[in-house]
């Protein structure tokens, strides 16, 4: 074996054993494809004890449907596979009785889109609140007032089992993460933020909601004072903000009255609102978003083919309107008829129409719209916590010759349309223009289905409405001040949208608005990002300055300085540095002999890598590919330019934790026509296991001759 971890074609290798097999607490999965691409099922075949707690359901079942084989969809066979090879224990014990799910039941079409997303972006939904705690803070009674509010919400007692689709499974006892971090453990609030954001959550277990505390400097030294930074990290698949800050609210009510909080759990819960999206006829609602989506709307432009920002990661930038400005906006856009909200999609959709290049033309833009999610008519949903804050494409047509107070009525209009549909998920509006138009008496336009990649476009707006329920603490302040605590309004510190581009507004608590560009600095540099957002507040800031139909849409615009327009780049290649995508770890000892490519993860050490090369008994050629370094499409091409001179089959591998990504990467090698490779998986610890698989697994796609494709 080579320093760089390849070893020599004339190496000697390990002697088969033919009476080898995997150890016997191993767990292996295989996961292979079968079918048309329109139509295509996930094999999941899993060998070895079942981690039945895990998957949240009982023993019998769980064996009788995971031992041999079951077909899932695609999408979700890399997260199951991941799920079942998770090192566990495979029967609970008296002591983690509790611990078992008391109740599983489906997740909402927005949770799905989430869940999916999370597999290749598992940054884009993890958000925070952060804020300062002034006096002294007791981490016993700041970590009980947390577990009663746990105790009392259902949401955060969840999580999420495959089964084979995704479900929601609620635990009866689950203990909220509270971690105390001495003054001087971080830099500061900022570093503790990241620190916590990139850690994301394991979605398989209760709690997708944590707490993390900074201790200020001691009050005897210099500059120090009694405070604490007070961090709340939550996921997007469980929580939304609003809800996030109704259980702020309760906490506070527990932290007051020492720990506990009265009464047993809310109802209705995110179960009762999963039994009301049951009920629903989406007949209607698909009506109205595929001939909303069959009209047709000018975009950012791209750049040019081969260009890039040379920038990467996410950048978040703030501008605020200052609490006069914020008045003045407020009751100018009262006097227009419309709320604060629509004066915002107003300005950005002038902004959009100008990026786009359409001049001085008519044209109609499209961009996604959050909202709440609440506007259905199940009892007291106001007051519960769930993921209901649900993205959702809207479509305007700027005129720059027209006033306007045109484009707000007509933007007011498009909002009381929306508002019947609160419920419905973007995945759900993609799904339905995929199948194709209704059935004729709909008047649906025959091409709806057209635009059904790009429901969302190319950016995302949000804004958080101020309620009494997210404002001041009201009857709680006097309550904390008792204990000589006084607490900040929270900041908000969005998630990555899955679009390059987002816009966060909220109100502060000194009655300022607040702007929050968050975007892919791969997609779009930071220059003209920011150009969007100070643009978006020079406007927000002239609205007020326009009586009736006075002024149109180009002379607005016209006071705008000439700054260079927005241009959406492809995401590009790894940065210079990183190395190859693919590395040859082992070549073939003869023809036909196939080839192992191994998927690493983030943390993948390279005495993994070499210990399943001394390992791998066979013939066949070994790689190892590096996605979390250059990306799933890269590793994609860099897999096909390697098969062009490979022969025999085709095996994924790896540990568990690169099931997604695999399943991933082999679809994209059967794009364009052919058969995807299979992918297999074995618990971490398991070299010896993943080995005898993937022997198995080959000797299978041998006989069957299922050769990947020369020609892609």
């Amino acid at each position: 074996m080579t320093s760089d971890g390849h070893q020599p074609s004339g190496a000697p290798r390990p002697t088969p054993d033919p009476g080898s097999a995997p150890e016997p607490e191993a767990v292996t999965v295989t996961v292979t494809f079968d079918g048309a691409p329109e139509a295509r099922q996930a094999v999941v075949d899993v060998h070895g004890p079942v981690p039945t707690a895990l998957l949240g359901t009982d023993t019998a079942t769980t064996a009788a449907r995971f031992t041999g084989q079951a077909t899932v969809a695609p999408a979700f066979a890399g997260l199951l596979a991941d799920q079942l090879t998770r090192r566990t224990t495979t029967t609970a014990s008296p002591a983690t009785a509790e611990a078992q799910p008391s109740e599983v039941f489906a997740t909402t079409p927005l949770q799905r889109d989430v869940l999916a997303d999370a597999v290749d972006h598992p940054d884009h939904h993890v958000e925070q609140l952060a804020w300062c705690w002034h006096g002294p803070l007791d981490t016993s009674r700041f970590t009980a007032a947390w577990q009663s509010v746990f105790d009392r919400e259902t949401v955060l007692r969840a999580a999420f089992v495959w089964d084979p689709q995704p479900q929601i499974s609620v635990y009866r006892h689950a203990s909220p993460e509270v971690v105390r971090h001495p003054h001087g453990t971080f830099p500061g609030r900022a570093a503790l933020m990241e620190h916590e954001r990139v850690r994301g959550f394991d979605l398989r277990r209760p709690g997708l909601l944590r707490a993390a505390l900074l201790d200020g400097a001691p009050p005897g030294t210099p500059g120090g004072t009694a405070t604490t930074d007070v961090l709340v990290t939550y996921h997007r698949a469980l929580l939304d903000h609003r809800s996030v800050h109704a259980l702020l609210r309760e906490f506070y009510r527990a932290y007051c009255a020492d720990g506990v909080l009265p009464g047993g759990e809310r109802r209705p819960d995110l179960r009762d609102y999963v039994r009301w999206l049951g009920a629903q006829d989406p007949s209607a609602a698909r009506d109205f978003w595929s001939r909303e989506a069959a009209l047709p709307a000018v975009r950012l432009p791209q750049a040019a083919p081969g260009a890039a920002t040379g920038q990467t990661g996410t950048a978040r930038t703030r501008i605020r309107l200052t609490g006069d400005e914020a008045a003045r906006l407020a009751a100018w856009a009262a006097h227009q008829g419309v709320t604060e909200s629509v004066a915002v999609h107003a300005v950005w959709a002038m902004l959009l129409h100008r990026a786009s290049g359409a001049a001085a033309e008519p044209a109609r833009v499209r961009f996604g719209v959050t909202v709440s999610g609440r506007g259905v008519f199940l009892g007291d949903i106001e007051r519960a916590p769930g993921p209901f804050a649900s993205p959702l494409p809207v479509s305007v047509e700027v005129d720059p010759d027209s006033p306007v107070s045109r484009l707000l009525g007509a933007l007011r209009d498009c909002a009381l349309d929306v508002s019947g549909y609160e419920w419905v998920a973007a995945g759900q509006i993609r799904d339905w223009l995929a199948e194709g138009p209704a059935p004729a008496d709909a008047l649906v336009p025959p091409d709806a289905h057209k635009d059904a990649a790009a429901v969302l476009a190319d950016s995302l707006l949000v804004f958080e409405h101020r309620t009494g329920e997210l404002g001041e603490l009201g009857e709680l302040g006097p309550g904390l001040a008792a204990r000589g605590v006084r607490v900040d309004a929270p900041d908000i510190v969005p998630a990555r949208p899955p679009v390059p581009i987002g816009i966060v507004v909220h109100h502060d608590h000194q009655g300022g608005l607040v702007l929050t560009s968050v975007h892919d600095r791969a997609r779009l540099d930071d220059a003209r990002a920011y150009a969007l957002l100070s643009h978006s507040a020079q406007l927000l800031r002239d609205l007020p300055g326009i009586a009736g139909d006075s002024v149109n849409v180009a002379d607005l615009l016209d006071g705008l300085p000439g700054t260079d327009l927005p241009l959406l780049h492809e995401r590009p290649g790894p940065p210079a540095g990183q190395g190859a995508p693919l590395v040859t770890l082992r070549t073939a000892d003869g023809p036909r002999t196939g080839t192992v490519c191994l998927l690493t993860a983030q943390d993948t050490p390279a005495s993994w890598l070499t210990g399943f090369t001394l390992a791998a008994t066979g013939a066949h050629s070994v790689v190892a590919l590096y996605p979390a370094d250059h990306g799933a499409r890269t590793c994609v091409t860099a897999l096909r330019r390697h098969l062009r001179t490979a022969d025999g089959p085709l095996v994924l591998a790896g540990p568990s934790g690169v099931g997604a990504v695999a399943c991933d990467i082999a679809l994209g090698l059967a794009e364009g026509g052919g058969v995807p490779p299979p992918v297999v998986l074995a618990d971490g610890d398991s070299v010896d296991a993943l080995a005898h698989a993937i022997e198995t697994t080959l000797r299978r796609a041998e006989a069957k001759l299922e050769w990947p494709s020369r020609e892609q």
